[in-house]
């Protein structure tokens, strides 16, 4: 048996996590390996990206990359209710000007010195990522579909894969997981928890010709992106700019709204539109270009998200609902704070989970504080509209939605959001409390 592996790190997916992490690495000096089972591009969703992700784009040297491309700037975000013209218009106690819009460029933002992020179109974004790591040193397999990993065949955990016809395999140093929802090793391992509050589902499509201008109130916010709520439980509406001319919508839902057959993906989500006639009219207007696509399983976790010999980074180890942009935030992080104990390990020989640690206890609380801000989101929406208009509480929510969640346990303004939420809770005649959700009646039980 050989003394020494194929390599020193393969790495299991070729989206944002795997080829930021083989790009960090690679650069590093190490010898490593993507293995993707698709061919790129291919469509993605996940498109808008947050401000926290340019760090990792810095330290890559990929800015460039992204400003070529030509991808659009993405100043802010803002929330709309029922009327096409005014966010949030409500006769809600405490709320005088209740406007639902950020701009980035409120707060700065350690790390990070530009006012905007980008929309992508994740096939393009993704390619480019992945042709970013190869240039980088890494090498990449496209087409290759690993099938598990096998950590009994020898001292090396070995990674087993077929290329057309024919069963091959790797062994490495460490695997890293980065096979998104698909957590490869979070099913082989049977680690993967099911979350049982955020049950959502999403039907989705690119529309040509949608006007999203007439959303701004101000030029820039034009390609801002914007969350639309709909007048049925805890769903609502994306609206992002992939190109001058061509909008990504998807409608946002509980599972049990949905009627599971595919023929009815169209109606469906014709359905959930009509609720919002302001949002309808622009679509009906616009060139559908795409086939609906749908998407399920959204909120998942993992009972370890580490092991002797092998980590998950990005959706491989969680997945939380997608309404403040963090799916691609946190791939690209996970890379950024885990390269750091891979690069540790491999000088050391310590192969154990103790030795990423760091990388584990970092990652949950970012994701656990995410999970508690779209909790408290959930459950009281004109919450999270009064805490955007309040001075004393806007910049902190700000730096949650920028994407800066690694550095506290609990953020104080998430402590306070809980805090008014149970009042609201237990008063029947707070002035909110008929605005209460039942998604996440329970959210506030232990995390993960």
């Amino acid at each position: 048996m050989s003394a020494k592996p194929d390599m020193d790190v393969a790495i299991i997916g070729g989206g944002p996590a795997g080829s930021s992490m083989a790009a960090y690495l690679s650069r590093a000096g190490v010898k490593c390996t993507v293995f993707e089972g698709e061919l790129f591009p291919r469509p993605h969703v996940g498109e808008s990206l947050v401000p926290s992700s340019t760090r990792v784009f810095r330290e890559l040297d990929f800015l460039s990359v992204m400003e070529k491309e030509g991808f659009p700037r993405k100043y802010g975000a803002a929330w709309t209710a029922t009327n096409s013209r005014q966010t949030y218009e409500h006769d809600w106690e405490g709320l005088d000007d209740p406007e639902a819009i950020i701009r980035f460029e409120e707060r700065e933002q350690p790390g990070v010195d530009q006012n905007y992020t980008y929309h992508v179109d994740r096939g393009r974004f993704d390619q480019v990522l992945l042709q970013h790591a190869h240039s980088s040193g890494a090498q990449v397999h496209e087409g290759v579909r690993v099938k598990m990993v096998d950590f009994e065949d020898g001292p090396f955990p070995r990674v087993r894969y077929s290329m057309g016809d024919k069963e091959m395999s790797a062994s490495a140093h460490i695997v890293v997981d980065a096979s998104g929802r698909r957590t490869l090793l979070g099913n082989q391992l049977k680690l993967r928890v099911r979350d049982e509050v955020f049950d959502q589902f999403a039907v989705h499509t690119w529309f040509r010709g949608y006007d999203r201008v007439s959303w701004a109130r101000q030029p820039i916010q034009a390609n801002f992106i914007f969350i639309h709520f709909l007048p049925i439980s805890n769903s609502w509406v994306w609206q992002i700019p992939i190109t001058d001319e061509i909008t990504s919508v998807g409608v946002v839902t509980q599972r049990k709204h949905f009627r599971a057959s595919k023929e009815a993906r169209e109606a469906f989500f014709w359905q959930c539109v009509d609720s919002r006639p302001d949002i309808r009219e622009k679509l009906q207007a616009a060139e559908q270009m795409r086939p609906f696509s749908e998407e399920g399983d959204y909120s998942y976790a993992m009972r370890q998200i580490t092991g002797d010999r092998w980590l998950m980074v990005g959706d491989a180890g969680r997945f939380v609902d997608p309404i403040f942009s963090t799916g691609v935030s946190i791939a690209l992080n996970s890379s950024r704070l885990a390269h750091g104990n891979i690069l540790t390990a491999l000088e050391t020989g310590n192969f154990k989970r103790d030795a990423y640690r760091e990388y584990a206890a970092t990652i949950r609380r970012g994701t656990n504080n995410w999970y508690n801000f779209i909790s408290v989101y959930y459950r009281l929406n004109v919450l999270f509209t009064y805490f955007i208009i309040h001075p004393q509480y806007r910049l902190d929510v700000l730096k949650l939605l920028q994407g800066d969640v690694y550095d506290e346990e609990e953020p104080a303004v998430l402590a306070k959001m809980r805090e008014i939420v149970s009042e609201v809770e237990r008063d029947p005649k707070h002035p909110w409390h008929g605005l209460l959700n039942d998604l996440t009646g329970n959210a506030f039980r232990p995390a993960f």
